[in-house]
């Protein structure tokens, strides 16, 4: 009982000692650092270049940034905190993320069953994976777990699949794809290529019925530039997209019109 009594003393003693420190040693916190991070969505996704939400605001306090970083924040709330910092927003081009790959086990074949870590990464250390081509979507769902947005869902047939009206750009699914078939494109784009392996048709074929072809019937429907080739592979110019209407060439219907 006097154990718990001197440990209950000293307890109160630090905490008193604390108070004291903080109150005329400690920082005054500016005012403005909370109505800023409640204009911001809180999800620490780190879209905005800083650690999280709470970094960016004392960047922004301290001029090192401007509103307009974080790819979460809406029109209103970007308005609201360039008034509170009487500064002009920096306005970025909003961005979303587009799963290059529409190989689901429908259309792509396995080599191996995999029976492992539901996992990407981890699949692809295991004989990189299940999936015979190795530029596919393993749909293991690493990518949806790290979506703060829930932007990203796993089809039943084994695909990532972005919705881009919840997207917001962060690049967290981009940064985990051990595939590196997750691209940040502009959200105005109108299509995009949903395949990323730059082999011959031959071997594509063979592994994939809905893989690009490399026929260039695209790049000859678009106009000059804006469709290039990586090997056999299509490829979308996003700085000069062409019209969603090329998409309609496609004979494999690789090319998507964006949502």
């Amino acid at each position: 009982m006097i154990h718990v009594l001197i440990l209950t003393v000293i307890g109160v003693l630090l905490a008193l000692a604390i108070g004291l420190v903080a109150k005329y040693f400690g920082a005054e916190q500016d005012p403005r650092s909370d109505q800023l991070l409640e204009l911001l969505p809180g999800a620490n996704c780190g879209g905005c270049g800083f650690a999280g939400c709470a970094d960016y605001v004392k960047a922004m306090l301290e001029g090192r940034a401007k509103p307009g970083c974080c790819p979460g924040m809406s029109a209103a709330s970007l308005a609201k905190a360039s008034s509170i910092l009487g500064v002009e927003a920096e306005e970025h081009e909003r961005k979303v993320a587009v799963v290059c790959c529409r190989g689901d086990e429908s259309v792509a074949v396995n080599r191996a069953f995999y029976n492992g870590v539901t996992d990407c990464v981890n699949a692809v250390m295991v004989a990189n994976g299940g999936k015979a081509c190795t530029f596919g979507c393993l749909g293991l769902g690493t990518c949806a777990r790290v979506c703060p947005f829930g932007a990203i869902e796993i089809t039943d047939k084994h695909l990532a699949v972005v919705h881009p009206e919840l997207c917001r750009g962060c690049n967290k699914c981009v940064e985990v794809c051990p595939r590196h078939i997750i691209k940040l494109v502009p959200a105005k784009a109108s299509v995009h290529v949903l395949c990323s392996s730059p082999e011959s048709f031959k071997i594509k074929k063979g592994v994939c019925s809905a893989a690009c072809i490399g026929c260039h019937k695209c790049a000859k429907a678009a106009k000059e530039g804006q469709i290039t080739f990586n090997g056999f592979l299509a490829c979308i110019n996003y700085a000069n997209p062409p019209e969603a209407e090329v998409a309609d060439v496609c004979p494999v219907h690789v090319i998507k019109k964006s949502e």
